[in-house]
């Protein structure tokens, strides 16, 4: 009777140990390294081996009975590695010197041991057997039990015929029994454990799904705002466009309907008037049809583009030729300024390059009041997306309206303009440079802006000297200041 109620409180005080440890584990450990808390769990289970000799029934002075093998059966359910129980083993009986140095603590001391050694190659057996789990632990119960009550026999003080006779038919059914009950309420405390685990991360995976349900909402929101954006700028650009497209093709017809019936009534000098302003309205309906033609084949990827050598002065003295007339008008001073070391030529294709600084350079008069118009060549040296090579930057400098932060990201693509009011007061579809930037792209280079509102602009063309075979398009880049 007195085996069964020390064999029962021994069992209490491992629950106990077990339950004050998982509290110090949720509140102390849980955010602790791996290492950290492989060492802490080695620990309590030599602890829990320690705590049952103390309240282990003393069978004389120095003869000890206890549950201590109890947490190394635990420990070869649940620890990966075999030397583990090794360590434990040796440690538990080490914890028996501290209740004397004496013959029963040697013979405690490498029962442990031996224990330790037999749990270690169950736990290597069970990791790689296919068996049911409750068939493994009860193997593994019924060998401990059983390897501990040869122990005693062969090494412990009693007599081993009185403790064969007398104490092993109550120790050993008690000692598996009581084996068995500590095992299932681990296990029902590690299966409840587990459970609050998934519980705790189905609720963190949830948390984050909805954090990326939020912001595919936000994308989506601000996608549907781009499309209405996007509609919406359509619907003004073809507004625009149909009254660019109406303002020529009207003056062609009602100049040719005057000529029609008025021909003989009219001079010389009135005829010409009329012919001068049909060709003018003609080029600026060609020029608008042009434009749209080139937006649409550079967005299907079908604008050729040729690949030959460029003199960059002679395009630029070109455009001096082309707007010189216009700064006069305008009374503007427009002049070229050329760096040194700019190269005789460089490969690109002439007509695009031309057809950009038309744009730059239309923009640049029209938005340009008074001051000047300066068309600026020069070289630079440039590690561009980590790619390290020298271009031909040629820069078109006025001191017009500028553009204000804001606009600046806007201006480049098709069907935005910076400000709706600004096309209807100055005119043009807005599409120049959505095809400049597109042509410097399939050039090999890019388009840089500096601009300040009310202080003028600078657009920047970076052409490269020794372009790539591949005219991979780069993005548009932008330096405000």
């Amino acid at each position: 009777m007195q085996f069964s109620i020390m064999f029962v409180i021994n069992l209490g005080m491992l629950i106990a140990v077990a339950y004050v440890a998982n509290v110090i584990y949720k509140y102390g450990l849980s955010r602790t390294s791996s290492r950290f808390k492989y060492i802490s769990s080695v620990l309590l289970m030599v602890f829990g081996g320690w705590i049952s000799s103390c309240f282990g029934f003393n069978f004389s002075e120095t003869v000890i009975f206890d549950l201590r093998f109890v947490p190394l059966i635990i420990s070869a359910l649940v620890y990966p590695r075999s030397y583990t129980l090794i360590i434990i083993g040796v440690a538990i009986g080490l914890t028996r010197f501290t209740f004397g140095l004496n013959m029963a603590a040697w013979a405690g001391f490498l029962n442990m041991s031996i224990l330790g050694v037999l749990c270690a190659g169950l736990n290597y057996w069970m990791r790689r057997s296919t068996w049911r789990l409750i068939i493994k632990a009860s193997v593994t119960i019924l060998a401990v039990n059983i390897v501990n009550t040869i122990n005693i026999s062969i090494l412990g003080v009693i007599p081993w015929r009185y403790y064969v006779a007398e104490v092993v038919p109550l120790t050993l059914p008690i000692g598996v029994v009581l084996s068995f009950l500590f095992a299932l309420i681990l296990r029902d405390f590690q299966m409840e454990q587990l459970r609050n685990y998934q519980i705790k991360k189905a609720n963190q995976l949830l948390s984050k799904q909805r954090n990326e349900l939020q912001k595919a909402k936000v994308v989506l929101e601000e996608r549907a705002k781009q499309l209405m954006m996007a509609s919406q700028y359509k619907s003004d650009f073809m507004a625009t466009m149909s009254h660019e497209l109406r303002t020529p093709l009207n003056s062609i017809i009602n100049l040719a309907q005057i000529i029609n019936e008025q021909g003989k009534e009219l001079d010389e000098d009135e005829l010409y008037q009329y012919s001068e302003l049909i060709y003018a309205s003609g080029h600026d309906l060609l020029q608008l049809i042009n434009d749209i033609l080139d937006l649409s084949k550079v967005e299907a990827g079908r604008m050729e583009i040729v690949n030959e050598p460029v003199n960059v002065l002679e395009i630029a003295q070109v455009m001096m030729m082309h707007f010189e007339v216009t700064a006069k008008e305008k009374n503007l001073e427009f002049s070229l300024k050329v760096h040194e070391n700019i190269p005789d030529e460089i490969r690109s294709d002439p007509k695009r390059v031309q057809q950009i600084l038309r744009n730059l350079l239309s923009n640049a008069f029209k938005f340009t009041h008074e001051g000047r118009v300066l068309l600026e060549i020069s070289t630079q040296h440039l590690d561009r997306k980590g790619q390290e090579g020298d271009w031909v930057v040629i820069a078109v400098k006025d001191t017009g309206i500028g553009i204000s932060e804001l606009q600046q990201h806007i201006i480049f693509e098709a069907f935005q303009q910076a400000n709706g009011s600004i096309n209807r007061k100055y005119g043009g579809t807005g599409l120049g440079l959505s095809i400049s930037r597109d042509f410097s792209r399939l050039l090999g280079g890019f388009i840089r802006l500096e601009s300040e509102e009310g202080k003028g602009s600078t657009f920047s063309l970076y052409l490269p000297m020794c372009p790539s075979e591949s005219k991979e398009a780069d993005e548009q880049e932008f330096k405000l200041t």
